[in-house]
Protein backbone atom coordinates (compact mmCIF):
# COMPACT_ATOMS: atom_id res chain seq x y z
CA UNK A 1 0.00 0.00 0.00
CA UNK A 2 1.62 3.49 -0.80
CA UNK A 3 1.11 6.50 1.04
CA UNK A 4 0.45 9.87 -0.78
CA UNK A 5 2.26 13.00 0.47
CA UNK A 6 -0.30 15.83 1.32
CA UNK A 7 -0.70 18.38 -0.70
CA UNK A 8 0.90 22.28 -0.15
CA UNK A 9 -1.16 24.30 1.40
CA UNK A 10 -0.38 26.69 -1.58
CA UNK A 11 1.73 26.86 -4.75
CA UNK A 12 4.66 29.14 -2.98
CA UNK A 13 7.87 26.39 -2.79
CA UNK A 14 8.90 25.43 0.98
CA UNK A 15 12.17 26.90 1.49
CA UNK A 16 14.56 25.57 4.11
CA UNK A 17 14.78 27.54 7.16
CA UNK A 18 18.98 27.32 7.04
CA UNK A 19 18.26 28.79 3.46
CA UNK A 20 16.49 31.73 4.57
CA UNK A 21 19.01 32.46 7.28
CA UNK A 22 22.06 31.90 5.16
CA UNK A 23 23.34 35.93 3.36
CA UNK A 24 24.77 34.05 0.37
CA UNK A 25 22.19 31.85 -0.55
CA UNK A 26 19.71 32.49 -3.58
CA UNK A 27 16.97 32.67 -1.58
CA UNK A 28 18.46 35.55 0.73
CA UNK A 29 15.43 37.09 2.13
CA UNK A 30 16.43 40.60 0.55
CA UNK A 31 16.15 39.13 -2.96
CA UNK A 32 12.75 37.57 -2.09
CA UNK A 33 9.89 39.48 -4.53
CA UNK A 34 7.23 41.47 -2.82
CA UNK A 35 5.00 39.76 -4.14
CA UNK A 36 6.21 36.54 -2.31
CA UNK A 37 5.23 37.92 0.48
CA UNK A 38 1.66 39.94 0.48
CA UNK A 39 -1.02 38.87 2.42
CA UNK A 40 -3.45 37.01 0.37
CA UNK A 41 -6.28 34.64 1.53
CA UNK A 42 -3.88 31.76 0.71
CA UNK A 43 -0.63 32.03 2.11
CA UNK A 44 -1.32 33.93 5.08
CA UNK A 45 0.22 36.76 6.80
CA UNK A 46 3.60 38.68 5.79
CA UNK A 47 6.40 37.65 6.89
CA UNK A 48 8.12 40.46 9.15
CA UNK A 49 11.64 40.88 8.96
CA UNK A 50 13.31 43.20 11.35
CA UNK A 51 17.12 42.40 9.52
CA UNK A 52 16.01 44.93 7.48
CA UNK A 53 17.08 47.61 8.94
CA UNK A 54 20.27 46.09 10.20
CA UNK A 55 21.76 45.19 7.04
CA UNK A 56 24.34 47.74 7.34
CA UNK A 57 26.52 50.18 9.29
CA UNK A 58 25.33 53.31 7.99
CA UNK A 59 21.43 51.71 8.00
CA UNK A 60 22.05 50.82 11.97
CA UNK A 61 23.07 54.57 12.23
CA UNK A 62 20.18 55.81 11.01
CA UNK A 63 17.70 53.93 12.61
CA UNK A 64 20.34 54.06 16.34
CA UNK A 65 17.05 55.44 18.94
CA UNK A 66 20.24 56.04 21.62
CA UNK A 67 23.42 57.58 20.36
CA UNK A 68 25.97 58.27 22.79
CA UNK A 69 28.33 61.59 22.29
CA UNK A 70 31.08 63.00 24.70
CA UNK A 71 28.68 65.62 25.29
CA UNK A 72 27.02 63.65 27.31
CA UNK A 73 29.89 62.74 29.78
CA UNK A 74 31.02 64.47 32.60
CA UNK A 75 34.69 63.26 33.53
CA UNK A 76 35.68 62.63 37.38
CA UNK A 77 39.02 64.34 38.15
CA UNK A 78 41.03 64.03 41.46
CA UNK A 79 43.30 67.37 42.73
CA UNK A 80 46.22 67.03 45.03
CA UNK A 81 48.74 69.41 46.56
CA UNK A 82 51.84 70.32 44.82
CA UNK A 83 53.50 71.27 41.83
CA UNK A 84 54.25 69.10 38.64
CA UNK A 85 52.60 66.15 40.08
CA UNK A 86 51.04 63.15 38.47
CA UNK A 87 50.44 60.22 40.77
CA UNK A 88 48.74 56.94 39.54
CA UNK A 89 45.59 55.38 41.21
CA UNK A 90 46.86 51.85 41.78
CA UNK A 91 43.13 50.68 41.58
CA UNK A 92 42.07 52.69 38.90
CA UNK A 93 44.43 52.43 35.76
CA UNK A 94 45.02 55.37 33.41
CA UNK A 95 43.42 57.44 36.09
CA UNK A 96 45.95 59.70 38.38
CA UNK A 97 45.84 62.01 40.89
CA UNK A 98 47.47 66.02 39.39
CA UNK A 99 48.37 68.86 41.04
CA UNK A 100 46.45 72.03 39.89
CA UNK A 101 49.12 72.49 37.27
CA UNK A 102 49.31 69.57 35.28
CA UNK A 103 45.43 69.10 36.13
CA UNK A 104 45.07 72.21 33.68
CA UNK A 105 46.99 70.70 31.12
CA UNK A 106 44.33 67.42 31.30
CA UNK A 107 41.42 69.30 31.14
CA UNK A 108 42.38 71.35 28.30
CA UNK A 109 42.95 68.23 26.47
CA UNK A 110 39.67 66.54 27.56
CA UNK A 111 37.74 69.76 26.25
CA UNK A 112 39.15 69.48 22.88
CA UNK A 113 37.94 66.22 22.50
CA UNK A 114 34.01 67.67 23.39
CA UNK A 115 34.20 67.34 27.01
CA UNK A 116 32.46 70.12 28.54
CA UNK A 117 32.35 69.41 32.08
CA UNK A 118 34.60 67.85 34.95
CA UNK A 119 33.52 66.70 38.67
CA UNK A 120 36.26 67.56 40.94
CA UNK A 121 37.89 65.79 43.62
CA UNK A 122 40.02 66.60 46.45
CA UNK A 123 43.16 64.18 47.87
CA UNK A 124 43.50 66.27 50.78
CA UNK A 125 46.51 66.30 53.14
CA UNK A 126 46.20 64.24 56.07
CA UNK A 127 47.56 66.98 58.15
CA UNK A 128 44.81 68.69 57.14
CA UNK A 129 41.99 66.39 58.34
CA UNK A 130 39.84 66.38 61.21
CA UNK A 131 37.33 65.22 63.31
CA UNK A 132 34.98 68.19 62.02
CA UNK A 133 36.22 68.81 58.07
CA UNK A 134 37.25 71.73 59.34
CA UNK A 135 39.10 72.23 55.55
CA UNK A 136 36.07 71.99 53.35
CA UNK A 137 35.25 75.43 54.18
CA UNK A 138 38.73 77.37 53.97
CA UNK A 139 38.38 79.75 51.11
CA UNK A 140 41.72 79.05 50.70
CA UNK A 141 41.68 75.18 50.38
CA UNK A 142 42.55 72.77 47.44
CA UNK A 143 39.07 73.28 46.01
CA UNK A 144 38.41 76.70 45.84
CA UNK A 145 41.90 77.56 44.35
CA UNK A 146 41.52 74.42 41.87
CA UNK A 147 38.26 75.86 40.62
CA UNK A 148 39.51 79.34 40.28
CA UNK A 149 42.78 77.99 37.86
CA UNK A 150 40.80 75.98 36.12
CA UNK A 151 37.72 78.90 35.83
CA UNK A 152 41.05 81.15 34.74
CA UNK A 153 42.69 78.86 32.16
CA UNK A 154 39.23 77.13 30.97
CA UNK A 155 36.87 79.17 31.33
CA UNK A 156 33.57 77.43 29.26
CA UNK A 157 34.50 74.14 31.52
CA UNK A 158 31.40 73.38 33.59
CA UNK A 159 33.17 72.62 37.24
CA UNK A 160 30.79 70.42 39.43
CA UNK A 161 32.44 70.64 42.93
CA UNK A 162 31.54 67.61 45.51
CA UNK A 163 29.66 69.05 48.85
CA UNK A 164 30.31 65.86 51.74
CA UNK A 165 33.18 66.02 54.26
CA UNK A 166 34.71 62.65 53.74
CA UNK A 167 37.54 63.53 52.23
CA UNK A 168 38.53 66.11 54.62
CA UNK A 169 37.69 64.04 58.01
CA UNK A 170 40.14 61.65 59.51
CA UNK A 171 36.96 59.44 60.61
CA UNK A 172 35.65 58.83 56.84
CA UNK A 173 32.45 59.68 57.45
CA UNK A 174 30.36 62.45 55.26
CA UNK A 175 29.28 64.14 58.40
CA UNK A 176 29.85 64.40 62.00
CA UNK A 177 30.21 62.07 64.61
CA UNK A 178 28.68 61.86 67.71
CA UNK A 179 29.24 60.75 70.58
CA UNK A 180 28.15 57.31 70.80
CA UNK A 181 29.33 57.17 66.78
CA UNK A 182 26.17 58.30 65.65
CA UNK A 183 26.39 60.56 61.99
CA UNK A 184 24.48 64.17 62.74
CA UNK A 185 21.96 65.09 60.10
CA UNK A 186 21.51 68.30 60.65
CA UNK A 187 24.76 69.49 62.54
CA UNK A 188 26.18 67.91 59.49
CA UNK A 189 23.72 70.08 56.63
CA UNK A 190 24.85 73.38 58.43
CA UNK A 191 28.60 72.75 57.58
CA UNK A 192 27.67 71.50 53.80
CA UNK A 193 25.98 74.70 53.45
CA UNK A 194 29.07 76.39 54.65
CA UNK A 195 31.04 74.19 52.06
CA UNK A 196 29.01 75.09 49.13
CA UNK A 197 28.47 78.43 49.78
CA UNK A 198 32.75 78.92 49.31
CA UNK A 199 32.78 76.89 46.32
CA UNK A 200 30.23 78.53 45.11
CA UNK A 201 32.46 81.75 45.96
CA UNK A 202 35.41 80.25 43.69
CA UNK A 203 33.36 79.88 40.65
CA UNK A 204 32.00 76.38 40.80
CA UNK A 205 29.32 75.92 38.06
CA UNK A 206 27.49 73.15 40.13
CA UNK A 207 27.88 72.10 43.90
CA UNK A 208 26.80 68.48 44.13
CA UNK A 209 25.88 67.56 47.77
CA UNK A 210 27.26 63.44 47.64
CA UNK A 211 26.45 63.40 51.37
CA UNK A 212 22.60 61.94 51.61
CA UNK A 213 21.61 64.13 54.69
CA UNK A 214 18.13 64.72 54.96
CA UNK A 215 17.01 68.37 53.99
CA UNK A 216 20.71 69.57 52.70
CA UNK A 217 19.14 70.68 49.01
CA UNK A 218 16.87 73.02 50.55
CA UNK A 219 19.35 74.45 53.07
CA UNK A 220 22.56 74.79 50.36
CA UNK A 221 19.50 76.37 47.81
CA UNK A 222 18.42 78.52 50.20
CA UNK A 223 22.04 79.46 50.92
CA UNK A 224 22.78 80.37 47.71
CA UNK A 225 20.53 82.52 46.95
CA UNK A 226 20.87 84.71 49.94
CA UNK A 227 24.08 85.36 49.02
CA UNK A 228 23.63 85.83 45.17
CA UNK A 229 24.50 82.92 43.80
CA UNK A 230 21.25 82.45 42.04
CA UNK A 231 23.07 80.75 38.85
CA UNK A 232 24.87 78.38 40.82
CA UNK A 233 23.68 74.56 40.24
CA UNK A 234 22.75 72.34 42.59
CA UNK A 235 23.02 68.24 41.25
CA UNK A 236 21.43 66.01 43.89
CA UNK A 237 23.17 62.74 44.30
CA UNK A 238 19.73 62.04 45.02
CA UNK A 239 19.45 57.92 44.98
CA UNK A 240 23.13 57.14 46.15
CA UNK A 241 22.94 53.60 47.78
CA UNK A 242 25.36 52.17 49.89
CA UNK A 243 26.87 50.45 47.38
CA UNK A 244 30.78 47.74 47.29
CA UNK A 245 31.24 49.32 43.99
CA UNK A 246 33.19 52.59 45.38
CA UNK A 247 36.25 50.84 47.13
CA UNK A 248 39.03 52.21 44.04
CA UNK A 249 37.24 56.06 44.94
CA UNK A 250 37.81 55.81 48.48
CA UNK A 251 41.40 54.33 47.83
CA UNK A 252 41.78 57.45 45.20
CA UNK A 253 41.01 59.90 48.11
CA UNK A 254 41.80 57.89 51.01
CA UNK A 255 38.03 58.74 52.41
CA UNK A 256 37.47 54.96 53.81
CA UNK A 257 35.60 55.12 57.01
CA UNK A 258 37.80 54.18 59.87
CA UNK A 259 34.75 52.79 61.96
CA UNK A 260 31.48 51.30 61.00
CA UNK A 261 29.61 51.64 57.32
CA UNK A 262 27.75 54.45 55.78
CA UNK A 263 24.46 52.43 55.62
CA UNK A 264 22.64 54.88 58.24
CA UNK A 265 22.61 57.65 55.61
CA UNK A 266 23.26 55.65 52.14
CA UNK A 267 20.25 53.63 50.85
CA UNK A 268 19.52 50.48 51.33
CA UNK A 269 20.45 48.47 47.39
CA UNK A 270 17.64 46.60 47.93
CA UNK A 271 15.10 49.73 47.94
CA UNK A 272 13.46 51.10 44.81
CA UNK A 273 10.09 52.96 45.61
CA UNK A 274 12.69 55.14 48.54
CA UNK A 275 14.71 56.32 45.49
CA UNK A 276 11.49 57.75 44.40
CA UNK A 277 10.63 59.48 47.46
CA UNK A 278 13.81 60.80 47.67
CA UNK A 279 13.46 62.21 44.08
CA UNK A 280 10.16 64.29 45.31
CA UNK A 281 12.22 65.47 48.09
CA UNK A 282 15.54 67.19 46.07
CA UNK A 283 12.90 68.01 43.00
CA UNK A 284 11.04 70.29 45.81
CA UNK A 285 13.90 71.59 47.88
CA UNK A 286 15.54 72.68 44.11
CA UNK A 287 17.36 70.28 42.85
CA UNK A 288 18.29 70.93 39.06
CA UNK A 289 19.70 67.41 38.35
CA UNK A 290 19.02 64.25 39.90
CA UNK A 291 21.70 61.18 40.25
CA UNK A 292 21.52 57.81 40.74
CA UNK A 293 24.86 56.48 42.08
CA UNK A 294 26.50 53.69 40.53
CA UNK A 295 24.93 53.33 37.68
CA UNK A 296 25.39 49.79 36.30
CA UNK A 297 23.59 47.55 38.81
CA UNK A 298 20.86 50.47 39.23
CA UNK A 299 19.72 50.96 35.73
CA UNK A 300 15.83 50.33 36.92
CA UNK A 301 16.38 53.58 39.02
CA UNK A 302 17.71 55.66 36.40
CA UNK A 303 15.10 54.41 34.43
CA UNK A 304 12.42 55.05 37.22
CA UNK A 305 13.41 58.78 37.51
CA UNK A 306 13.68 59.43 34.05
CA UNK A 307 9.69 58.44 33.92
CA UNK A 308 9.18 60.10 36.79
CA UNK A 309 10.57 63.60 36.26
CA UNK A 310 11.00 66.38 34.55
CA UNK A 311 14.69 67.30 35.52
CA UNK A 312 17.73 66.25 33.92
CA UNK A 313 18.86 62.53 35.48
CA UNK A 314 23.11 61.95 35.66
CA UNK A 315 24.22 58.52 36.48
CA UNK A 316 27.22 57.75 38.11
CA UNK A 317 29.10 55.33 36.73
CA UNK A 318 31.71 54.75 39.41
CA UNK A 319 35.76 53.93 40.27
CA UNK A 320 34.51 50.03 40.85
CA UNK A 321 32.81 49.56 37.72
CA UNK A 322 35.20 51.22 35.90
CA UNK A 323 37.99 48.81 37.69
CA UNK A 324 36.34 45.82 36.65
CA UNK A 325 36.43 46.79 33.03
CA UNK A 326 40.34 47.87 32.97
CA UNK A 327 40.99 44.77 35.11
CA UNK A 328 39.12 42.07 32.88
CA UNK A 329 40.40 44.25 29.65
CA UNK A 330 44.38 43.69 31.05
CA UNK A 331 43.35 39.95 31.31
CA UNK A 332 42.53 39.83 27.68
CA UNK A 333 39.28 38.44 28.46
CA UNK A 334 37.33 41.49 27.05
CA UNK A 335 37.29 44.25 24.32
CA UNK A 336 37.68 47.42 26.37
CA UNK A 337 36.68 49.81 24.35
CA UNK A 338 33.06 47.75 22.98
CA UNK A 339 32.20 46.43 26.74
CA UNK A 340 32.89 50.41 28.08
CA UNK A 341 31.17 52.16 25.02
CA UNK A 342 28.33 48.97 25.34
CA UNK A 343 28.30 49.64 29.29
CA UNK A 344 27.83 53.59 28.87
CA UNK A 345 25.33 53.38 25.96
CA UNK A 346 23.03 51.21 27.73
CA UNK A 347 23.24 54.12 30.77
CA UNK A 348 21.70 56.79 28.25
CA UNK A 349 19.85 54.48 26.89
CA UNK A 350 17.94 53.44 30.11
CA UNK A 351 17.70 57.36 30.76
CA UNK A 352 20.41 58.73 32.08
CA UNK A 353 21.50 62.50 30.24
CA UNK A 354 24.58 63.07 31.55
CA UNK A 355 26.85 60.20 32.45
CA UNK A 356 30.20 60.43 34.89
CA UNK A 357 32.78 58.18 34.14
CA UNK A 358 36.41 57.72 34.24
CA UNK A 359 36.58 56.49 30.93
CA UNK A 360 35.31 60.09 29.70
CA UNK A 361 37.89 60.84 27.38
CA UNK A 362 39.27 57.27 26.35
CA UNK A 363 34.88 57.02 25.17
CA UNK A 364 35.27 60.62 23.43
CA UNK A 365 38.41 59.20 21.38
CA UNK A 366 36.70 56.08 20.56
CA UNK A 367 33.24 58.35 19.21
CA UNK A 368 35.71 60.22 17.17
CA UNK A 369 37.11 56.89 15.62
CA UNK A 370 40.42 57.08 17.41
Amino acid sequence: MTTTAPEPMTDRPSVPLELIDSPGSSLDPVAIAPSDLAPTEDNGPIVVRPRRLRRSATLRRMVAETVLTPQDLIYPVFVTEGEGVTEAIASMPDCFRYSIDRLISELAAAQALGIGAIALFPAIDPALKDAIGSECTNPDGLIPRAVRAIKAALPELLIFTDVALDPYTTHGHDGLVGDRGQILNDETVAVLTQQALVQAAAGADFVAPSDMMDGRVGAIRQALDAAGFIHTGILAYTAKYASAYYGPFRDALSSAPQFGDKKTYQMNPANRREALKEADLDIAEGADVIMVKPALAYMDIIWQLKERSQLPIAAYNVSGEYAMIKAAAAQGWIDERAIALETLLGMKRAGADWILTYHAVAAARWLAGG
